[in-house]
């Protein structure tokens, strides 16, 4: 499957985050270009607190705005949900990973 030009939807609870168009592919990560939707204010600073974690190395809090994302959030690709995922947002883009079956606990 190609996965230049599809574009992955990221659900919230009542309102659609956003849609992802993928541009870019360096496996096991697809980026692309992000489009907020009406229910992206609402988890915009969880992204931006995520990307701080990540850059500070921290992360036991990261690990507990992940877990918040994912209660938050679903992503979901040109052929429906998928279990897992690591997502980053910033500005208009965005960077993913998903898998069919749910991440190891290492």
């Amino acid at each position: 499957m190609g996965f230049e030009g599809a574009v992955w939807q990221v659900r919230g609870g009542r309102e659609p985050v956003g849609e992802i168009v993928v541009d870019e592919t360096d496996f096991p990560w697809l980026h692309g270009t992000f489009t907020p939707g009406p229910g992206f204010p609402g988890v915009r600073d969880l992204f931006a607190r995520e990307l701080v974690l990540t850059e500070d190395e921290d992360w036991e809090t990261w690990e507990e705005v992940h877990d918040e994302i994912r209660r938050q959030v679903s992503l979901v690709a040109p052929d429906g949900p998928v279990p897992e995922f690591l997502l980053h947002i910033e500005g208009d883009r965005a960077w993913f990973r998903w898998s069919d079956e749910p991440f190891g606990e290492d």
